[in-house]
Formats: structure tokens, sequence, C-alpha cells
């Protein structure tokens, strides 16, 4: 019944394939890269999300999603 946060692509992505995240809070900032890493490493299956909440802000975006089940 406590929330608890998780940072970095490697552990949200293991916590995603157990099936242990109920939420996601992404911030996305419009900058294109011409190449890098990706934030989240191979899933096993496509995770479906509920957009919940959007807050534009200067320079970023915050986006609210539900893991749907």
């Amino acid at each position: 019944g406590k929330d608890v946060g998780l940072m970095g692509g490697g552990l949200v992505t293991e916590a995603l394939k157990a099936g242990l995240v109920d939420e996601l809070i992404l911030h996305q900032v419009p900058v294109l890269l011409g190449a890098g890493r990706s934030f989240f490493q191979e899933l096993p299956e496509h995770v479906h999300l509920r957009l919940l909440d959007v807050v534009p802000a200067p320079g970023v975006t915050h986006l609210h999603y539900e893991v749907v089940r």
C-alpha cells in the first residue's frame, strides 16, 4: 500500500517485466538526438499504457500513464 519510485531504464524495465509497475511518469524534453542509448531495455511484450495526465511546462512535458493489464 505504499508508493515506490524507480529511476533508470534498466531497473524500470525489469520491474515492468515482473508486472510490478502500476504507473509511469515520463518527462519529455523536445530534443532529437542523432544516436544514443534507449531508455528502456527490450521487453518480452508490448506494455499498454493509458494516459492519465499531461502537464506542459517550458522546455518539458510531463506525461503520467497507467499500465494497463
